[in-house]
């Protein structure tokens, strides 16, 4: 008798909860339709994935810079030697960044996943 009483008390709050939920988003639509105005459009968001692509596609982008630079170098192209070799500087410590971000990323994954409950 008691646990149909529970339940159905449990039953009519989260009723309630759900009534309050599309109440507050009706009203934070219409409140961000209004404050927006119709002329403005949306901006995707990013995510901490996109950010992560292209980083790693800048980074691919001055690897392969590097590369054409120096192919055209030793193809006797007009092209100074510093040119090629800061080109290759800038290449190899773009990867060495993206190598100690990845490694920091990894280490507080398993320190997160090594944390006691």
């Amino acid at each position: 008798m008691i646990e149909r009483a529970h339940a159905a008390n449990v039953e009519s709050m989260l009723s309630q909860i759900r009534k309050y939920q599309t109440q507050i988003g009706t009203q934070a639509d219409t409140a961000s339709a209004i404050a927006s105005g119709p002329q403005q459009p949306r901006v995707e968001k990013t995510g901490f994935g996109d950010a992560v692509k292209n980083a790693i596609a800048s980074v691919n982008e001055t690897q392969l810079n590097a590369r054409a630079t120096a192919e055209a170098y030793e193809r006797g192209a007009e092209i100074p030697l510093a040119e090629v070799v800061l080109g290759m500087q800038k290449a190899s410590l773009a990867f060495e960044a993206t190598l100690q971000v990845r490694n920091k990323i990894l280490k507080a994954y398993e320190d997160i996943l090594n944390m006691p409950v």
